[in-house]
């Protein structure tokens, strides 16, 4: 599977059709539980401190035409997980400086085959990203360059197909309208010669129908005989219509099955050879790892948070308390994203990372204590220089 993602303006009602905050008539409600959902902020909320960031670190108001919160649309597969999308989402921000703050997985939309009258599904998710360059408070300038990579970290971060440049694309829908016009065409042809040799044979002496006149020669009787062959054309027309349907419907299933048989063997043969190495290569198994436990607790921080988000006032002191939520939300991520328990077993033989966590679950994101730490980060720029890349990941949080 191709999958792309092209970030433009956040919409007004990006939250309420995100987050199915009402219902749709293009959405499929059996299937809407099936969905997940994330934030750490509101868009309002982001676009505020966005605001107010840019003017104590520029001395100007953010420009009106600037678009400091943007809304990419991502193709997915149906076992993409949310912490597929977290680890995307860091490379984002690891590379290309983009935050997001908001992911909504949907799985509710699609459409029926006209044909077969199958559900076809559209799985895709939604990321709302924060674009302000934290060095100058501005919006982020990116090149074309930087738009390309964007798509080589996307396939990268959720196991697929990287899509085509769009020179590429329109050229090859160029070719594929070529291709069905010559594949009418062709219908055309077959359909005249069809016609051609039911003309050509008895049956068209059959159709002609002949009636003695006052003489008592035998006459050709136009209108009857006129008749005749319209309804002989209407049957030929239906049955070379429904055989063209019948093929074209056939010829698309092979088509879908030989590319999803072609996708299954590519990935079968990618773990093949990652699993081989990870067997026979100590340190890459080390590297492999440590890259897989930081991502399992990067979601599970991220869980937390918007569990907090969504309870902000409730207080967690005891360590009882503590340990059950801890334990429950553990389950609902590893039951989401398909994560063995003994990655969480692994994560909390670290006494760090359980503190970390504890701490998230007593006081999630103070939203009342703290300016953003966009504020603070005013002060100690001058200082801090060279750990921007992790102080950019503490700022959104």
């Amino acid at each position: 599977m191709k999958t792309s993602i092209n970030f433009k303006a956040v919409k007004s009602d990006s939250e309420t059709h995100n987050f199915r905050k009402k219902t749709f008539d293009y959405i499929r409600k059996d299937l809407t539980s099936k969905n997940e959902y994330w934030q750490e902020q509101k868009i309002a909320d982001r676009i505020q401190k966005i605001e107010t960031y840019c003017k104590e670190k520029s001395g100007r108001k953010l420009q009106k035409n600037a678009m400091p919160v943007r809304e990419a649309v991502v193709v997915i597969k149906e076992n993409t997980t949310m912490q597929d999308l977290h680890n995307l989402s860091k490379q984002l921000e690891e590379e290309l400086k983009i935050s997001v703050f908001q992911i909504a997985i949907h799985k509710d939309e699609g459409h029926y085959d006209k044909d077969t009258n199958e559900w076809k599904p559209n799985y895709h998710a939604h990321l709302v990203a924060d674009w302000q360059d934290l060095e100058t408070g501005k919006t982020l300038k990116h090149q074309s360059f930087h738009y390309s990579k964007m798509q080589d970290i996307t396939a990268e971060c959720l196991g697929m197909e990287r899509g085509i440049s769009g020179s590429k694309a329109r050229l090859e829908a160029i070719q594929f309208k070529i291709k069905k016009e010559e594949e009418y065409l062709k219908i055309l042809e077959e359909r005249k010669n069809e016609i051609k040799k039911e003309l050509s044979s008895e049956k068209f002496e059959e159709l002609i129908i002949k009636e003695p006149d006052f003489l008592g020669f035998q006459r050709m009787k136009t209108e009857k005989t006129l008749m005749n062959m319209e309804k002989i054309f209407k049957v030929q027309k239906a049955q070379l219509l429904k055989n063209k349907t019948d093929l074209e419907a056939k010829t698309k299933q092979i088509a879908e099955f030989s590319t999803k048989n072609e996708s299954l063997k590519k990935e079968v043969q990618f773990y093949k050879s990652k699993n081989t190495t990870l067997l026979t290569n100590e340190s890459v198994f080390a590297v492999e790892k440590k890259k897989y436990l930081d991502s399992v607790m990067n979601t599970l921080e991220k869980a937390i948070q918007f569990e907090r988000l969504k309870q902000p006032y409730l207080k967690v002191d005891d360590k009882k308390q503590l340990i059950d939520r801890l334990s429950k939300i553990s389950e609902q991520v590893s039951k989401d994203n398909n994560i063995s328990f003994s990655a969480f077993d692994e994560i909390f033989k670290n006494p760090n990372n359980v503190a970390q966590l504890f701490t998230l679950l007593r006081f999630g994101i103070d939203q009342n204590k703290s300016t953003s730490i966009k504020d603070t980060s005013l002060k100690t720029d001058n200082q801090t220089e060279q750990k921007e890349p992790e102080k950019r990941r503490r700022l959104r949080r």
